[in-house]
Formats: structure tokens, C-alpha cells, sequence
């Protein structure tokens, strides 16, 4: 089910983000984790929709599938 958020931090030259979701809380994603635009199209403060899944890393939660709400 996808969660909403927006476009909280960007990291450019590092190729990554964070999205704070509707209830606060900081996910990272990475650049990959991006469709329908590109990474560098991305601002703070885009709202946008995304699947929250398990880092296979151990980190946590992280955002997939990130796309840009349009109005």
C-alpha cells in the first residue's frame, strides 16, 4: 500500500534523500528508488507517494518506488 510524504532532504552528490512520511517520520531512499522522473528533478518539499520497505541492510525502513504527486 503506498504511504504519502514529501521530499524532506536531498543529498545530490551522493545520490540519495529523505522523505518525511505523514506522520513524521524520516525514510532514506535512493536515487534507483525513483520513477516516472529523474533523481535530479526532485526539490524539498515535493509531496510524493512511495512503499515503505525493510532495509536489507539492517537500517530500518526505507522508501521504494518514489513518485511525484502531481496536481
Amino acid at each position: 500500500m503506498a504511504s504519502t510524504g514529501k521530499i524532506g532532504r536531498l543529498i545530490g552528490d551522493r545520490g540519495f534523500g529523505f522523505i518525511v512520511d505523514d506522520k513524521g517520520t524520516e525514510l532514506f531512499f535512493h536515487a534507483t528508488a525513483v520513477e516516472e522522473t529523474t533523481f535530479d528533478a526532485l526539490h524539498e518539499g515535493q509531496q510524493v507517494t512511495f512503499e515503505r520497505e525493510h532495509d536489507p541492510r539492517g537500517r530500518g525502513d526505507r522508501a521504494a518506488h518514489v513518485k511525484l504527486v502531481t496536481p
